[in-house]
C-alpha cells in the first residue's frame, strides 16, 4: 500500500493527538505513513535541554521513547485526523533490540523512526521499528503496544 503523502502532519498536529507536549514531544513531523506503517523525523535530540537527556548525555535507550511516539501518532492517524482524540495507549514490552551506537549526542542528522504495524487488534499493536540517521541504523527492535489502557 502506497504512503500517504496528501498534507504535511506537523509538530502541531501530532502535539494535539498524542499525550506529550512540549519539549516532551519528541517527533517534530510526520513524512509518511499508512494503515500499515509511519516515517516521522525527530532533531530535538541535539538541544542541551532534551528532557531525556541524563548526566550530559542522551543514550542511545532513549531512542525507545522516540520510536514509542512514533507508533503513538501512527495510532492517533488510524483513529481519525477529524480532530478526535485517541484513547491513550501504553509501551507493554520492547523485544529484540539493537542498539547499533552508544548514544544519540553524536548525531548530527536528523532522526527517522520507522514504525511497522505487524499484528494487533482493537485492543493491542506489535511494531517493528527502526531508528535511522543519514541511512544509518542506529536501533531497532519489536514493541507491543496495549490501546485504550485507560479503559483497562
Amino acid at each position: 500500500m502506497p504512503l500517504n503523502a496528501d498534507a504535511p502532519i506537523d509538530r502541531a498536529w501530532i502535539e494535539a493527538h498524542i499525550p506529550h507536549r512540549g519539549r516532551m514531544c519528541l517527533i517534530d513531523e510526520v513524512l509518511e505513513w499508512n494503515a500499515e506503517r509511519i516515517r516521522c523525523a525527530s532533531g530535538g535530540h541535539l538541544a542541551p535541554d532534551h528532557p531525556l537527556r541524563a548526566h550530559g548525555r542522551l543514550g542511545i535507550a532513549c531512542g525507545v521513547e522516540i520510536a514509542a511516539q512514533a507508533m503513538a501518532v501512527h495510532g492517533a492517524l488510524l483513529t481519525g485526523r477529524d480532530g478526535t482524540r485517541p484513547s491513550s495507549g501504553l509501551l507493554a514490552s520492547v523485544r529484540g533490540v539493537r542498539m547499533h551506537v552508544p548514544s544519540l549526542d553524536d548525531v548530527q542528522s536528523p532522526l527517522i523512526c520507522d514504525a511497522v504495524r505487524m499484528a494487533g487488534d482493537a485492543g493491542t499493536a506489535i511494531y517493528q521499528f527502526e531508528l535511522l540517521a543519514a541511512d544509518e541504523p542506529l536501533l531497532s527492535g519489536r514493541a507491543a503496544v496495549v490501546l485504550d489502557a485507560a479503559a483497562g
